[in-house]
């Protein structure tokens, strides 16, 4: 594809998103910024959250990361299916019947003012260096693409990259994102589906041709029950996609202000199960375009790049097959990094305004003029976190900022934990302490667990021990009565 034909391609998709943005926010209040005025549609709101929860990153990595994992991710996202049960059963009624606007005005509730601050600041951290790695990547292909072949700095593309997210989300916030994720959502669904269709017919599969393709090859096999030391073990992968779920939707602000959006907790928890069960269906439509893409590979003697997040842009953009795959593949591209940039600019907004500057008390027009400085200064932080990754060069920063991200997510899964699950206070000035020692045992124990127990390594279920160390660390600081 020729740059112009991706600029292009760009605006189109934006022309459409503008617009989408503008008639859903138009009219849109600081309640409807920050919860959608709590009148979305559940059937809306599902298919939203489909795409919602695959990223840019997701959409370019899981085709490629079926030649090394096989289909072991599905495991996960089973567990992503069981956590998305807990989460509509136990969480969404508890933030309902507190009528929250921010997830962690809970921690107030239960501890107090420094556990409050303690989850907000974890979440800020953690989805700030998310939001900005995701879109990182996006920066880089668009100056693989567009920028570098006509002369233009990166920190132009950072520039413009951002500006766009925040000038979509300025306005409406949740109401504007639940419509952008529902336009991401077929996006996504659509361009997955035709380029699994023009690869295959290029490949001279039928239908039941291509069924047969996908069994036959050893990179479909799913389940990993033999070896306890592999990462794909599925115990590993399974419970961590539980936890992973329970943490990274159900008490993230990001996440969690589409559901609270519903009209009531019913219809809050019709939308989490039907969404839940519709990813793994997209999630395996990915896995099934890989094994396709390294069919074709090997059948036309393309080498494969040396990196495997690079084989989907690589084949799709490379004239292989008729101009609308790799227009397909861009739309599906921006339409995921934008809409996850997006949402997270406003969940960073939302919690800020909320959480750390506080809104209580204030009138409705200080807190409009408040969210809107933040909202600024979230895009300029976003920017400046992207140009600074940048300046690194080094892939191996993208690794640790996701690593980090998990890390910060498991004193919130502690501190929720230990909340619901227990009636007893805590000395609420140590919690911060005892989130900020959680993750500290954790890379203790990440990095001796092949020395300790016998070369077992610790994968995603990390999480899980963050989240208890946090548990254990509140219970040594309950207050006796």
């Amino acid at each position: 594809m020729s740059p112009l034909s991706i600029i292009i391609t760009i605006a189109a998709y934006f022309i459409i998103l503008f617009t989408i943005s503008y008639i859903a926010g138009r009219k849109a209040d600081n309640e409807g910024f920050f919860v959608g005025n709590r009148k979305s549609a559940w059937y809306v709101v599902a298919f939203a959250m489909i795409g919602s929860s695959i990223s840019g990153v997701t959409f370019v990595s899981v085709p490629g990361m079926v030649e090394a994992k096989s289909f072991s991710y599905l495991q996960m996202v089973l567990g992503f299916v069981v956590g998305q049960f807990i989460i509509a059963y136990v969480l969404i009624p508890l933030f309902y019947r507190m009528n929250l606007v921010s997830i962690y005005e809970y921690l107030e509730n239960r501890f107090g003012i420094s556990t409050y601050k303690t989850g907000a600041w974890f979440f800020f951290i953690s989805k700030m260096l998310g939001a900005a790695v995701r879109l990182f990547l996006v920066c880089l292909t668009l100056q693989l693409l567009v920028f570098d072949p006509y002369g233009l700095p990166f920190i132009l593309n950072v520039i413009i990259t951002v500006a766009l997210v925040w000038l979509y989300t300025f306005q409406g916030g949740v109401k504007s994102l639940i419509w952008i994720d529902t336009l991401k959502t077929f996006c996504l669904v659509v361009s997955v589906v035709l380029c699994i269709y023009y690869i295959a017919s290029n490949l001279d599969l039928s239908f039941t041709g291509m069924i047969s393709t996908l069994s036959d090859n050893d990179m479909s096999r799913m389940f990993f029950f033999d070896d306890v030391n592999d990462k794909r073990y599925f115990f590993k992968q399974f419970l961590a996609g539980v936890f992973t779920m329970i943490a990274m939707t159900g008490l993230d602000q990001d996440m969690m202000q589409r559901n609270l959006s519903c009209k009531n907790f019913k219809d809050s928890q019709k939308n989490m199960i039907t969404s839940g069960i519709s990813q793994f269906f997209v999630i395996l439509l990915f896995l099934m375009l890989g094994v396709l893409l390294y069919t074709f590979t090997a059948q036309n003697g393309i080498a494969n790049p040396e990196k495997s997040d690079e084989l989907f842009p690589m084949i799709a953009t490379g004239n292989y097959f008729p101009a609308i795959v790799g227009i397909l593949f861009i739309i599906g591209l921006i339409s995921s990094a934008y809409s996850a940039a997006g949402s997270a600019l406003t969940a960073l907004t939302t919690s800020f305004t909320v959480d750390v500057l506080g809104s209580k008390d204030k009138s409705e027009e200080k807190v409009v003029s408040i969210r809107k400085r933040v909202h600024v200064g979230m895009a300029v932080v976003m920017g400046l976190v992207i140009v600074v990754i940048n300046a690194l060069n080094n892939t191996s920063v993208i690794d640790a900022v996701y690593i980090l991200a998990s890390y910060t997510y498991g004193p919130i899964l502690g501190l929720f934990a230990f909340g619901i699950f227990t009636k007893r206070q805590v000395r609420d000035r140590y919690v911060p302490v005892v989130a900020l020692v959680s993750p500290l045992l954790c890379f203790i124990l990440q990095k001796n667990s092949a020395a300790w127990f016998n070369g077992y390594e610790f994968s995603y279920e990390l999480l899980i021990f963050n989240a208890l160390f946090t548990f254990i660390g509140l219970c040594l600081l309950i207050v006796k009565k």
